[in-house]
């Protein structure tokens, strides 16, 4: 008796009394033989139940899921209410050509001046954009060809390095130089088919990438899943002339944060080849950091491309859920992923976002999407807008970091934003954050157990890295019951966001409580499980994931030790052009000298 806990509705709960609770993770950290010993107990038919239950009870799971009366109706995937339009952008139709819509993008960027971008020496470091190749081509400094050579140099140095840094699963040489040729002679002939041509971009393993296999990271996944064709986004790139250089590592099947991967190699962070990546889309971000590529697609379940980009340095845009197809990608049937594209700066964030936006028809229908629309950034309209733009700062949230030189890092910036540009600050308050974060592992999780149940039950169990079986074995001790009333306060927590949005047009977080984690040596070969530093990494992510905000993670310094640090910018529903605007003026604000990484290679001067 007593255990029964009812919840007033969302609507009459009083802000004024919410108390923001610190999470406190109940769980072993474990690497090496004693992480395999542990998943050998943990898939032990008795014991195995008994230890889940007790984890999730410590956690406050059976609390919040079982002895708990939700009284908001389930919400199975987001809904989200009409929008007023947003101000100085330009639209973009979606049933156009990806490469119409590109050349759109191109003409709201600022104005481009080779004289202070290729054209000297990027001294203080800088990472080239993508109209820096446009140009380097269309003017025949060089060619595709040349740098793929030089790409195809650089990636023997990368995959000999000692320790390893694999970046790419599969990877094939000469298909790079076949599409490099095919570039280079478009150029000759003067008829590239958009800005996007010649550019090298990496796909991640969980994107199906023609003829490549989509392995998920895993040992065996492209075999119960051949791959006969691109991903939608793919597609789309490809038809703009992008040069796909193979399919990205990753962390196995995306359940996890690190970019930990026993399989296949793990990533590591080019600013210090000790540390993580980041998960996970850890090759995608690795391989952009590195300066390999110009942009990279990755998936984002639970913050996957967005703090990888973070602990990187770079941009990782998450899209709102249901503004492109995900069709041809593993997790194409969930509630809470997207694709989006990963890059080492706003502009070209901006233009990879134009060319693979899109929803299916199934989510045109479901969603009614808004026309997607991208800021109207041209040399007369950099200041257009920002001073009417309010930011939602939840402090105590904000605070709830690992290191304060990162909460310090986010809120300098946002002064400086009310400084230069005008915008206002206003304190909001978010109820039940830890709610959020149950709700959010109970959905991703059923629905990656639902998708990989068949296999694991067809004896593919110890295929499985000990980490996604950990993991597995949490996700399918959640019933039915569970998962409904994780979608109650889904339904419920949209409702608080909703409200916030009301007063602002942006909510801003740090993207990650930590910069990049140190990579025990056990865990390289047999993986890792370390719930704390996933709770660190996830803590503001996640609510975009389980709502389906926009968000964006921009790099805005470093802490004492040269870590990247980066800022998250959540928008309303299908307001991309927003956060993009805003995230081109904190890029302009901490435009001080970056930090070259560690592992940098210069494909386009061959450096």
């Amino acid at each position: 008796m007593g255990k029964k806990k009812v919840m007033v509705s969302a609507e009459e709960v009083d802000l004024a009394t919410v108390k923001y609770q610190y999470e406190t993770i109940e769980a072993p950290h474990l690497t090496g033989i004693g992480l395999k010993l542990f998943v050998k107990v943990l898939e032990a038919p008795l014991i195995g139940s008994l230890i889940i239950s007790q984890l999730k009870k410590k956690n406050k799971m059976i609390e919040m899921l079982r002895n708990t009366v939700i009284p908001e109706a389930p919400m199975f995937k987001p809904e989200f209410p009409p929008r007023e339009p947003e101000t100085g952008v330009v639209p973009l139709d979606e049933d156009k050509r990806p490469e119409e819509r590109v050349e759109l993008a191109v003409k709201i960027l600022p104005n481009y001046e080779p004289a202070k971008s290729l054209s000297t020496d990027p001294s203080p470091f800088r990472y080239w954009k993508i109209r820096d190749f446009a140009y380097a081509y269309r003017s025949k400094i060089t060619t595709p060809s040349i740098v793929a050579e030089r790409f195809i140099a650089a990636m023997d140095h990368f995959n000999n390095m000692k320790p390893p840094t694999p970046l790419l699963i599969s990877y094939d040489p000469e298909l790079v130089r076949k599409q490099a040729a095919s570039s280079t002679r478009r150029f000759e002939e003067g008829s590239p088919v958009s800005i996007l041509d010649g550019i090298f971009m990496a796909i991640k393993d969980d994107i199906d990438c023609f003829p490549h296999p989509s392995k998920g990271g895993s040992t065996f996944f492209h075999e119960v899943r051949p791959v006969e064709e691109d991903a939608a986004s793919v597609g789309r790139l490809r038809s703009c002339g992008v040069i796909l250089v193979g399919k990205a590592n990753m962390h196995e099947l995306g359940l996890g944060t690190t970019g930990n991967n026993p399989n296949h190699g793990t990533a590591r962070n080019p600013h210090a080849p000790e540390r993580y990546t980041g998960g996970s889309s850890s090759g995608p971000a690795a391989i952009v950091a590195s300066g390999l590529c110009s942009a990279a697609l990755g998936t984002d379940g639970g913050g996957s491309v967005r703090i990888p980009s973070s602990l990187c340095g770079v941009v990782g845009l998450k899209s709102t859920y249901g503004r492109t197809d995900m069709s041809g990608s593993i997790c194409d049937s969930g509630t809470v992923e997207i694709i989006g594209p990963i890059t080492s700066n706003v502009e070209d964030a901006i233009l990879v976002y134009a060319a693979i936006l899109g929803s299916s028809t199934a989510e045109r229908i479901a969603l009614k999407p808004s026309l997607p629309c991208v800021p109207d950034l041209t040399s007369n309209e950099l200041s257009h807008g920002y001073g009417s733009l309010t930011l939602g700062k939840y402090t105590e949230w904000f605070n709830d970091v690992f290191s304060t030189e990162i909460s310090d890092k986010c809120d300098d910036v946002l002064n400086r934003l009310v400084e230069n540009h005008g915008c206002k600050m206003v304190e909001i308050v978010i109820p039940e954050l830890l709610e959020m974060r149950t709700a959010h592992i109970v959905s991703i999780g059923s629905e990656s157990a639902c998708g990989l149940n068949p296999d694991y039950e067809d004896g593919k169990k110890a295929k499985f890295t000990l980490d996604t079986r950990t993991n597995l074995a949490l996700f399918q001790s959640f019933s039915a019951s569970d998962y409904v009333a994780a979608q109650c306060l889904r339904r419920r927590l949209m409702y608080y966001h909703m409200e916030v949005f009301r007063e602002v047009d942006v909510i801003v977080t740090p993207t990650t409580g930590m910069t990049a984690p140190v990579i025990p040596p056990a865990a390289l070969s047999l993986g890792e499980t370390n719930l704390q530093v996933a709770g660190n990494l996830m803590r503001f992510v996640v609510t975009a994931n389980l709502l389906g905000f926009p968000a964006i993670s921009v790099p805005i310094g470093y802490d004492k030790g040269g870590l990247p640090i980066g800022l998250q910018i959540i928008g309303r529903p299908w307001c991309e052009a927003t956060i993009l605007r805003l995230a081109a003026a904190i890029e302009e604000l901490c435009c001080s000298p970056k930090k070259k990484p560690q592992q940098y290679y210069d494909i386009l001067k061959g450096e």
